[in-house]
């Protein structure tokens, strides 16, 4: 009883606080984001796909179509209720029943239904139609960061990770939001040309994710053992967000999608670019490495991947067990391994086996030597190789 007085005392204090944010701005010192979100947004994203506006249009149609029934419905049952009251001296009809009433009541909502669905039906089987695509691109959905691999088309053989930007993550770890794309902005935004058909297959690794760019107009599952697709075209250049909508785990509301139109010679120029940065980071995994090299190349992969949940310090925060001090990374280099390559406590440590035998070796050698873990042991790309066999 004292907390709950307590708690009353609290309010007006709580809502002085909260009135003196919003007064400042703070709350809403943001911009509308090109491609969408918007600040104060009601409708849908802007649409750049042919798909994307005929979902639009559907929007509003089936919308209007049901607020005039809702209108016509309510209308006549109130003006009944109140026109044909008792306490004005109406007295109830007495009827069995009416072949007209019910021939009407039946056929014209058939016929409101059939309309609607024939409208919708065209979008859905355009939505459906993947054939004929100029670029395929797997999406692979991880906890909590996507995985794309360019399987056709211009750009095969690219692959690469796709995680939510680490000083978003700080700054929602803070308290401190800023920025037109907070939450939104990745490492690795998923790069396409415009004017081209771009199908994407979509899948997962662990728990059913949900691939969703909206001002593309696409929505796709992707559950794990199953293969989807949809597809989209863009008619202009831009970068345009999405994420993940599906409630796949705690990490659920870091898990963005960017998606970055450019024009023909610019995704050229990407793509060349791309495979010689692939091609410079293809290392040998036979390669014996030297514990400076692996440490320098482990801290890249563990900011890029680790340092959201565990910290930049190591110290992990709340479950997140730390590792700094750890006895698991300081004494037994196998149960470590195994833990980065399977995950732990049913998926809340996730699965890495997506990162090469190099940066595997190379993060558990920076673990190994950082913070207080001076241990000067290391581990080399070709013990990751033998863990991985069965």
């Amino acid at each position: 009883m004292k907390t709950m007085t307590s708690l009353w005392h609290r309010i007006p204090r709580l809502m002085l606080n909260l009135g003196a944010l919003l007064a400042s701005g703070a709350a809403l010192a943001v911009n509308d984001l090109p491609g969408g979100p918007a600040v104060r947004q009601l409708n849908l994203h802007p649409p750049v796909t042919r798909i994307a506006e005929q979902q639009a249009w559907l929007h509003w149609f089936m919308l209007i179509v049901c607020v005039v029934i809702f209108v016509g419905v309510f209308g006549v049952m109130f003006y009944s209720i109140l026109k044909h009251r008792k306490s004005v001296g109406h007295k109830a009809a007495n009827f069995h029943e009416s072949v007209t009433v019910e021939i009407a009541w039946t056929v014209v909502p058939l016929l409101i239904v059939i309309a609607m669905g024939a409208m919708a039906t065209r979008t859905v089987v355009a939505m459906k139609d993947t054939s004929n695509a100029d670029l395929t691109i797997k999406a692979t959905g991880y906890q909590w960061k996507w995985g794309y691999d360019y399987l056709k088309g211009e750009g095969e053989g690219i692959a690469f990770l796709s995680n939510l930007d680490l000083a978003h993550r700080q700054m929602s770890n803070s308290g401190q939001p800023a920025g037109d794309n907070y939450l939104l902005k990745v490492d690795n935004p998923l790069v396409v040309p415009v004017d081209k058909k771009i199908r994407i297959v979509t899948t997962a690794n662990d728990v059913i994710h949900a691939w969703t760019v909206p001002s593309l107009g696409v929505k796709q599952d992707a559950i794990p053992g199953f293969v989807r697709d949809t597809w989209f075209r863009a008619n202009q250049t831009g970068d345009f967000y999405g994420q993940c909508a599906e409630l796949c785990g705690k990490e659920h509301a870091y898990m963005p999608i960017h998606v970055k139109v450019v024009s023909h010679a610019d995704y050229a120029a990407w793509v060349d670019g791309k495979k010689k940065e692939m091609a410079a980071l293809a290392d040998d995994p036979t390669k014996t490495w030297q514990l400076a090299e692996l440490v320098a190349r482990g801290e890249k992969v563990y900011n890029a991947n680790c340092a959201a949940c565990h910290r930049p310090d190591g110290k992990g925060a709340g479950p997140i067990k730390p590792l700094d001090g750890s006895a698991i990374v300081l004494n037994d280099p196998a149960a470590q391994l195994q833990i980065v390559l399977n995950g732990a406590l049913n998926g809340a440590m996730p699965s890495w086996k997506a990162l090469s035998d190099t940066e595997i070796a190379a993060v558990l050698t920076y673990t190994k030597n950082s913070w207080s873990n001076q241990t000067g042991k290391l581990v080399q790309p070709a013990e990751v190789v033998a863990a991985r066999k069965p």
